[in-house]
């Protein structure tokens, strides 16, 4: 693949890619080992769960984002690799994950809840800047496609151009209104019982409502549609294959998205 000769397995391809948000994604990575072991040691919770369950969940998905980001950016054309517009990008994705990473980490080890809190002035000031950047993060991936779409790698095939471009822009297209009716809902949960049935570890309601599996499957779009892509390149209909895939990820997104506005919970205890 493009950008890949002079690495060594997925990490080296990623570094050779895009150096910056490889490392990114390696301290997320890294960090996430002390936030496992604050599941251990620390016997504080927040809003009933562990601490440093949301800091261990959101390192993961930020280290899981700086990777896809690297590893895509074989994509673009190599000469166009330096042009301000991708300096500008990557700063955008460093900056505003490691303040989103930071935050949450330093509202675990106080004790005190990062996202809905709006308590005081600060923290509500802490809680519009979490919400801009997350919504910067997140637009950088239709930003990415955007840059393939027009610099592509000549040895791109129709097939991964078109997942790939489908699966960034869906990213922010589908992952971003779960969002921001959290946050206009200061909460994720619709109906239901308070301090009812979860699903382990991600804590999805199973009593009611909950606006967190929409935006999960929304802002993976980016590593689903592409996998997809990857899986039919050889097939002669690929790219109608991508894109009706893309229409099914989208409506199943958006069914899930209605199932929590219903209240009803995805999975039901």
């Amino acid at each position: 693949m493009a950008g890949a000769a002079g690495g060594s397995g997925f990490v080296g391809a990623c570094l050779v890619r895009q150096p910056i948000l490889t490392r990114l994604g390696l301290l997320f990575l890294a960090l996430a080992v002390p936030a496992a072991a604050g599941l251990v040691v620390d016997v504080r919770t927040v809003a009933g769960d562990s601490a440093w369950l949301k800091p261990g969940k959101f390192l993961l998905s930020l280290s899981l984002y700086a990777f896809t980001m690297a590893w895509f950016y074989g994509y673009v054309a190599e000469e166009r690799r330096a042009a301000p517009a991708h300096r500008a990008l990557v700063a955008t994705v460093v900056a505003t994950s490691l303040f989103e990473a930071l935050y949450i980490a330093l509202q675990a080890a106080r004790g005190q809840l990062s996202h809905f809190n709006v308590s005081d002035g600060f923290h509500s000031m802490m809680y519009s800047l979490m919400g801009l950047g997350a919504l910067a993060l997140t637009a950088t991936a239709p930003w990415l496609a955007r840059e393939i779409a027009r610099h592509g790698t000549p040895d791109l095939s129709p097939v991964m151009r078109r997942a790939l471009i489908l699966g960034l822009t869906l990213t922010f297209v589908l992952g971003v209104p779960p969002a921001i009716l959290m946050g206009a809902h200061l909460g994720h949960a619709v109906g239901g019982e308070p301090g009812g049935a979860t699903l382990p570890l991600l804590g999805w309601a199973r009593t009611g409502g909950d606006l967190r599996p929409a935006h999960f499957i929304g802002i993976h779009a980016m590593q689903a549609i592409p996998l997809l892509g990857w899986a039919v390149a050889r097939r002669a209909d690929g790219v109608r294959f991508v894109t009706w895939g893309a229409i099914l990820y989208s409506a199943v997104t958006l069914a899930v998205l209605a199932q929590a506005l219903m209240g009803l919970p995805l999975f039901p205890a």
